[in-house]
């Protein structure tokens, strides 16, 4: 069977690519503008990639054409080969349903979705089942440095699946995880997002109901009791078991209610924390990660093996040695002592926590008391849009300077919302304006954190390169 993918470079849709190939199908795929790391993992898994959308890739009418074309989200009506596709009467479908269809059957399906966290906590997941034997299949939207490869079919019933709640395709726009139908469902938090797609937070709220609507009532949900969007989704039903993640202290399940999670920070940057279980200590988990938010990630992974066997103490074990994925956080290089990470963050909430975790770190290391310079690229379609405009000045409050860059696609004044920003913040035009900056500003103890969900024009190794 030959599949061909439509937009493979996506996080998403390369993984996809690497399930298609070991379930023995021949599979192409084109896309535009790419980038690592999926175009590097792609090529050296032997996947051939062709640049562009010219019709000549899908063969010619009637010979040579794919048996099924796989169309990612990012593919819109007037896009040449979509438009052959439909032409031709060729056979499509959306990259859900292809993973619905033809990975997940038979399959126990650990979902981890939410707004923020959901790259992170599959990774832990994974590697939580990985470490304790069960050689977990997994699909997630970025290459957990564990594995080394951000999609496997695995050799048990188990696979993990980030689970985005945006839409499948041009032609079905239910959010993905709906196809996914979970045994396991993680819900990190939730929040207001793609804007692009959801006319607000109740829309998105259907759509997590929807999915809730689907796991078993064997199956179970584990959610977070303090986030009220959650709460509020859970009220709309739920008919399966519930654990929860809490953030009050001292808080035990009445009968008939929820068992409850817990956490205790033991370091202020949350390197080293404790996993409570309804009360009894589970463990410490001490760790190369840190910020809050990572330490909620664990605990909702932690809960997440639990449900299929994995004891939490054989959980902390293995976090011990989880690296997180690439672009999360991810120390580039250290150029003249200067310390300089590359992050996803794209929403507010989540450049917050980041720059929460950071500041935490060089507080408490002695080696690392210098200033935290924050670059950052308003990339996504909801930072685009302008949704988040007047919020994302105050999210960068914990660093000590920012440079940001405005798009010819942007349309809103970034500097007018960046006028009473409590942090010297200055916005460019001009990718090297930005590191000339940087390389004047950093001195020896800084820490330079790169924030994008894209390549942002190879900002990462301009900067390397201008620090040394």
């Amino acid at each position: 069977m030959h599949v061909h993918i439509l937009g493979i470079c996506g996080t998403f849709m390369g993984g996809l690519a690497l399930l298609a190939r070991a379930m023995g199908y021949k599979v192409t795929g084109s896309d535009a503008n790419v980038y690592p790391p999926m175009s590097t993992q792609l090529e050296q898994q032997g996947i051939e990639l062709i640049q562009g959308f010219d019709p000549e890739q899908l063969g010619k009418e009637g010979e040579n054409q794919p048996d099924l074309v796989v169309i990612g989200n990012a593919m819109s009506r007037g896009n040449p080969c979509v438009e052959a596709v439909l032409n031709r009467g060729m056979k499509y479908t959306s990259g859900p349903q292809f993973l619905s269809e033809h990975i997940l059957p038979n399959r126990w399906v650990l979902a981890v979705a939410g707004t923020h966290g959901k790259t992170s906590t599959s990774s832990m997941l994974a590697w939580v089942l990985e470490y304790c034997g069960y050689e977990p299949g997994f699909l997630i939207g970025g290459v957990p440095q564990n594995f080394g490869v951000s999609a496997r079919l695995g050799h048990s019933p188990f696979f993990v699946v980030e689970a985005d709640e945006y839409d499948s395709a041009f032609f079905d726009k239910r959010s993905k995880f709906v196809h996914y139908h979970p045994r396991t469902l993680v819900i990190n938090n939730l929040e207001f997002d793609h804007a692009d797609i959801f006319a607000d937070l109740a829309a998105i709220q259907r759509q997590f109901n929807h999915v809730i609507r689907t796991v078993p009532g064997e199956g179970k949900v584990i959610w977070p009791a303090q986030v009220e969007a959650v709460q509020q989704v859970i009220d709309m039903g739920c008919w399966s078991e519930q654990e929860v993640y809490s953030t009050q202290t001292n808080v035990l399940p009445n009968e008939g209610e929820p068992s409850v999670w817990q956490s205790r920070t033991i370091a202020d940057d949350g390197h080293e924390f404790e996993v409570l279980f309804n009360g009894k200590s589970q463990g410490i988990v001490s760790w190369a990660l840190i910020g809050q938010h990572n330490i909620e990630n664990a605990i909702m992974a932690i809960a997440a093996a639990r449900h299929v066997g994995v004891t939490p103490n054989h959980a902390i074990e293995a976090l011990a040695k989880f690296s997180p994925p690439k672009r999360r956080l991810e120390l580039l290089d250290t150029v003249n002592d200067v310390a300089v990470y590359d992050d996803f963050a794209h929403h507010p909430t989540a450049i917050a926590t980041t720059l929460q975790g950071l500041r935490a770190k060089v507080g408490v290391d002695a080696n690392a008391t210098g200033k935290i310079i924050v670059v950052l690229e308003p990339r996504s379609n909801t930072m685009k849009s302008g949704v988040h405009k007047d919020t994302l000045a105050n999210s960068m409050a914990l660093a000590d300077v920012a440079y940001l860059y405005q798009a010819d696609n942007i349309g809103w004044d970034i500097a007018a919302s960046m006028a009473n920003a409590p942090i010297p913040a200055t916005v460019y035009h001009n990718i090297d304006d930005i590191v000339n900056a940087v390389a004047n500003t950093a001195t020896q103890g800084d820490t330079v954190v790169i924030m994008s969900n894209g390549g942002f024009n190879g900002i990462h190794q301009k900067i390397i390169k201008a620090l040394a």
